[in-house]
């Protein structure tokens, strides 16, 4: 009580003039079960066990426009200093995942946050951990121009290089009708982004097991840590599964301890210093990938609401075994480290001292050890067969990368 009485007395000059979260109202959605999973196995429903696809109404799909998505979100040289693609970060190649703690930027530089898959991204009601961008169009292009990431000081470099590349150019007229001139940013944007709502699937284990009733699609083990997952583990209250889909995201932010434990005695000073720099003007999406005490604000960052300290948002489990790191920091190393956590009570390690903002749901589990590795094999059912065969990316220490900087 006492952090919270001198947070809200810190605060109180400086939330009046804080900054609102995006008030933008998303776009009108339309559900589509007819996008084709990028990777689909032939003659399988590689989208079982998920809702429609939501689609906006202004980016409709098209196989041009994915196409042209699809080569904009490998293309590296719309970064400072040519290295950097979309798909650096989140590479097909590791289930849309880097393997890394904190994605390498141009020059070598990192940030504060674990890059998350692309796959499923498609459902989230916002995108990264904060949730700052209401849908992916609007994500997709602030990485670009981050000082960290692809560096560009803004989107112009992109704009002209597509204006200088034929095939880009053909390519955006059939798309959208527009010449070189009037290609825009946002062009751009929806272009990647109708792409990434191609990075779909489901069709796991569990599916065939939950949804289809193949009781030999799940071990023995998956069968018992299932029942945990929806019983003492409560794992089940935020990565939901409903009667006839299962996204495993309620898209809701929770304060479980990650990061905001250590820094739990400077939040107060913290929390005020970061919306007066906000209120003057600082980018929140610079400002959290810049400095590692600022990023473990969470939410709070976006929308200045005392309950939304340390919270993040609600990852998919989907193909979880397969994109280690977890949490938004990239901290926990393996599903069973994760579970630890959350039996703990929301403590990395038994006894670590728990931050006064943590979400009311996180209590401690009381797991047994051969609980522990059911859950965690009944985590390992949630990958989709066309990641099956790979792996968690092999850990990288970016500090030993060529160039790599802190």
């Amino acid at each position: 009580m006492r952090f919270l009485l001198l947070l809200t007395l810190s605060l109180t000059g400086y939330l009046v003039g804080a900054e609102a979260a995006d008030s933008r109202p998303p776009d009108k959605l339309t559900a589509t079960s007819e996008t084709k999973p990028a990777g689909a196995q032939s003659g399988e429903n590689n989208l079982l066990g998920l809702p429609p696809v939501p689609i906006p109404v202004n980016n409709p799909q098209t196989p041009a426009k994915i196409a042209l998505g699809d080569k904009l979100f490998h293309d590296a040289r719309f970064s400072i200093d040519g290295t950097v693609s979309c798909s650096k970060c989140h590479n097909e190649q590791h289930a849309f995942t880097d393997g890394l703690q904190f994605s390498i930027g141009h020059h070598g530089l990192t940030g504060t946050r674990n890059a998350p898959t692309v796959i499923n991204a498609a459902f989230y009601h916002s995108q990264f951990w904060d949730g700052r961008e209401p849908d992916l169009e609007g994500q997709s292009k602030q990485p670009l121009i981050n000082p960290v990431e692809h560096g560009l000081a803004n989107h112009q470099p992109i704009l002209d290089i597509i204006r200088k590349d034929s095939d880009y150019l053909s390519a955006f007229k059939t798309v959208f009708g527009v010449s070189d001139k009037q290609v825009s940013i946002d062009h751009v944007a929806k272009a990647i982004a109708s792409f990434e709502r191609t990075l779909v699937s489901g069709n796991s284990p569990f599916d065939r097991y939950y949804f289809k009733h193949e009781t030999a699609a799940m071990t023995d083990a998956q069968v018992r840590g299932f029942g945990l997952f929806t019983n003492q583990g409560r794992c089940v209250s935020c990565h939901v599964i409903e009667q006839d889909q299962a996204v495993f995201s309620d898209s809701r932010f929770h304060n479980i301890g990650i990061g905001i434990n250590q820094i739990q005695q400077d939040v107060p000073r913290l929390a005020a210093a970061f919306l007066e720099a906000k209120n003057k003007g600082g980018d929140v999406d610079k400002m959290v990938l810049t400095d590692k005490k600022s990023s473990e604000l969470g939410r709070f960052a976006v929308t200045g609401e005392l309950s939304q300290i340390g919270a993040f948002k609600t990852p998919t489990l989907r193909n979880i075994a397969i994109t280690a790191p977890y949490m938004h920091d990239g901290s926990l190393k393996t599903l069973k480290e994760v579970i630890i956590h959350y039996n703990n009570g929301g403590a990395t390690k038994a006894g670590d001292t728990i931050n006064p903002y943590l979400s009311g749901g996180i209590r401690p589990l009381n797991l047994t050890e051969p609980q522990i590795d059911d859950l965690a094999a009944f985590l390992e059912a949630l990958t989709s067969p066309q990641y099956a065969k790979q792996t968690s990316a092999p850990p990288i220490n970016p500090a030993a990368a060529e160039g790599a900087k802190p």
